[in-house]
């Protein structure tokens, strides 16, 4: 396994699959980190769609959506899982940022955090507007996650 970015490491560019639902639309395109290039973003690697601690942290960042976005900055999620399942699970609990699908787990290695049988392990990514990793949670059993609200003040020291 890959060493997880520290502090300070600028993350490689990447390209995956997503979606976000908007409405009734579930809007799929291909998303790449350096399109985020100039605003803060917020990763949030997640093991699997519609799992417990899962969608208790999916649903807490999109309820808590507004409050991290007023930093500039965007929530993607990202998980092992399909855009099919991924649609899924966004429309069954009204999930608002945006997906992403890292089946082969590209992504996830390159960020140190992928896992045997699990795929990856639970961990919260946040990237200032140059991609410099700024601040990072990854938990080694992956039963807890921070709340946005840990994740907004982050941002808000990001932007001081």
């Amino acid at each position: 396994m890959a060493h997880t970015l520290k502090i300070g490491d600028t993350a490689g560019d990447f390209r995956l699959p997503g979606g976000r639902l908007d409405g009734e639309t579930f809007h799929r395109r291909e998303y790449t980190l350096s399109e985020q290039r100039g605003k803060p973003l917020v990763l949030a690697f997640y093991p699997g769609d519609d799992t417990p601690v899962c969608t208790a942290q999916l649903c807490s960042y999109s309820d808590g959506l507004a409050q991290l976005q007023s930093s500039g900055a965007a929530v993607w999620g990202i998980s092992p899982q399909g855009l099919d399942s991924h649609e899924r699970f966004a429309r069954g609990r009204d999930l608002r940022m945006p997906l992403l699908a890292d089946q082969e787990r590209t992504v996830a290695k390159s960020f140190g955090i992928a896992a045997p049988l699990i795929g990856l392990r639970r961990a919260v990514f946040i990237l200032d507007a140059t991609g410099r990793l700024h601040w990072k949670h990854v938990t080694a059993v992956g039963a807890t996650y921070p709340p946005a609200t840990t994740l907004t003040a982050q941002l808000v020291r990001l932007s001081a």
